[in-house]
């Protein structure tokens, strides 16, 4: 073996057992951040705005869907309107129902809007204690295993639920 290749040989082997000791350094810890999130206090008045917001999404669209029904039943109740008429009205139920079906889409993104706009504030108020406690505690990684892609964990993983609760002043 030629000196150049004992001394790639050699950096190979200390690369390795730098790493090898960087990992028993880290600290490994977990939380469940959909727990947490359901823990926190504001979790509930951001479920009544959304169940506001909802209802009067909702409303309106009650409102349209009693309007396209007194129009579908002026047509049966109106059989015998001449052609113009049945024509005209039958493209104004046609246009309503065009009309429902856009603000189902329209409602629909926004209320994803919306649920994003009221959650984010929580979502990273919890995200910067739980940064704060690894921190803090001296972790190197916290893995959620809320989300259900962690299968295992080490048993010297650490829940730091706990002391993210304390931290928000969660009881």
């Amino acid at each position: 073996m030629n000196l150049i290749s004992r001394l790639s040989i050699l950096v190979f082997v200390l690369m390795v057992s730098v790493n090898l000791m960087a990992q028993k350094d880290n600290k490994f810890g977990h939380i469940d951040s959909g727990k947490l999130l359901s823990l926190m206090p504001e979790r509930a008045e951001a479920e009544k705005a959304m169940q506001t917001y909802t209802a009067q999404l909702e409303n309106e669209l009650s409102i349209m869907m009693e309007e396209y029904e007194k129009m579908a039943t002026y047509i049966q109740q109106n059989k015998d309107l001449d052609e113009f008429l049945m024509n005209k009205k039958m493209t104004e139920i046609q246009e309503m129902g065009q009309k429902i079906e856009q603000y189902r889409i329209d409602a629909q993104q926004r209320l994803q809007k919306k649920q994003e706009e009221i959650l984010s504030p929580i979502i990273e108020k919890a995200k910067n204690a739980i940064s704060e406690i690894a921190k803090e505690q001296g972790y190197t990684y916290i893995f959620d295993t809320s989300v259900g892609v962690l299968l295992y964990w080490p048993e010297n993983s650490d829940d730091i639920l706990p002391a993210v609760k304390k931290k928000l002043g969660i009881e």
